[in-house]
């Protein structure tokens, strides 16, 4: 874990023009970033001058080893967090705090305002989200570490791919050769979707078997040291015994895919420093709107990613952030064609000084993703 008492220090020099006296930190993937600490029904108070951690006895142990130095304040069990955190956040007497509104539920955010009368609360959603979207040199070894293991974890896939799998097999296996490729977990619910089933951006797995159609869509990532990766690719399958010569790809799957593949290759060489997420989005979105197949690309063109699998920035048409080096994202263009077929191209992106450092090195030309039996 990096140096989280610069963390902390950047988030109080962020905050400081908004007259706060303490920041009440509740959002679990927060507390990790600012501490360390990995457990979760915990919550961090933070001041001009010292970090106290509010959490339970199942974590004090772990507390010791996970954040060394940090002060923490282990709550009985016939004390809730909410109350622990009232009497801990007292003791500085603060008058303005600022809090997560987007974390916070309105029945938690009712006790301590009934607990602090005298506290001015201040909301905000992204105090910490905004450090969380510039990822230092440790973080970024752990997104390379964990983009390796999914890419392992591909090899394994590809290797292991039989015509009679179904989509919920092949789920299964997935999430299996991540953790033999040396994951910890996988980043979020593996997508395999089947022919028709991958015009669907977030297909459910399904009991369609490879063998019913040759294309098979896979949208996968892996954790490592608590950071992810994702990743998607499109296989044409085909049984060699069948087709002694090769079957060979679908012309229109060939065109939808070369015009997913130019939208990305046009989104990413726009990614630079100071670069429009929105014109970058419009970069790769246009291009499929030009070549007749905008109302069939239904998502943003890709996200950052970290702690989260979603984090900020967004490449979407209504958000306009600039970017900045040390931002890692995804660039995922796609073409969703119902009834048919889907096509998501998707790669880890960092952006560097001198531009888009594209981390995946999964094979994505056409040619190169044929699997024969």
């Amino acid at each position: 874990m990096a140096n989280v008492e610069q963390r902390r220090e950047r988030l109080w020099q962020n905050t400081r023009d908004e007259g706060l006296d303490a920041l009440l930190i509740t959002n679990p993937f927060n507390v990790t970033y600012l501490t360390g600490f990995t457990g979760d029904a915990s919550n961090l108070i933070l001041t001009k001058n010292k970090a106290l951690l509010v959490s339970d006895g199942r974590f004090k142990e772990q507390i010791k080893e996970e954040c060394p130095g940090l002060d923490a304040f282990i709550r009985s069990p016939a004390q809730t967090t909410q109350d622990a955190t009232i009497e801990q956040l007292g003791k500085y007497a603060p008058r303005g705090v600022g809090f997560e509104s987007s974390h916070v539920v309105m029945a938690d955010f009712e006790t301590f305002k009934e607990g602090t009368k005298t506290v001015d609360w201040k909301p905000s959603t992204n105090r910490v989200e905004k450090l969380r979207q510039v990822k230092d040199q440790g973080e970024i070894t752990a997104i390379r570490e964990s983009i390796r293991i999914a890419e392992r974890a591909f090899a394994m896939f590809r290797a292991m791919l039989r015509p009679d799998d179904t989509e919920e097999d092949l789920t299964a296996a997935i999430e299996h050769y991540i953790r033999r490729a040396g994951g910890s977990d996988t980043a979020f619910d593996p997508i395999v979707a089947v022919g028709p089933r991958a015009a669907l951006p977030h297909a459910p797995p399904s009991l369609a078997k490879v063998s019913d159609d040759p294309v098979v869509l896979i949208d996968w990532g892996a954790e490592s040291c608590l950071y992810k990766s994702d990743l998607t690719r499109v296989l044409w399958t085909y049984n060699k015994g069948t087709f002694p010569g090769g079957r060979p790809v679908s012309a229109k799957l060939e065109a939808v895919y070369a015009v997913v593949a130019e939208a990305q290759r046009r989104a990413i060489a726009a990614m630079r420093p100071g670069a429009s997420s929105k014109a970058i989005d419009t970069a790769g979105r246009g291009y499929i709107a030009d070549q007749g197949y905008g109302e069939y690309f239904s998502h943003g063109l890709g996200h950052g990613f970290g702690l989260q699998i979603h984090e900020a920035p967004f490449f979407r048409p209504n958000i306009d952030v600039p970017l900045e080096a040390g931002m890692v994202v995804t660039c995922e263009p796609g073409v969703y064609l119902p009834g048919e077929f889907g096509v998501r191209i998707e790669d880890d992106v960092l952006i560097t000084p001198d531009g888009a450092e594209v981390l995946t090195r999964c094979p994505r030309q056409l040619a190169e993703c044929v699997v024969e039996f």
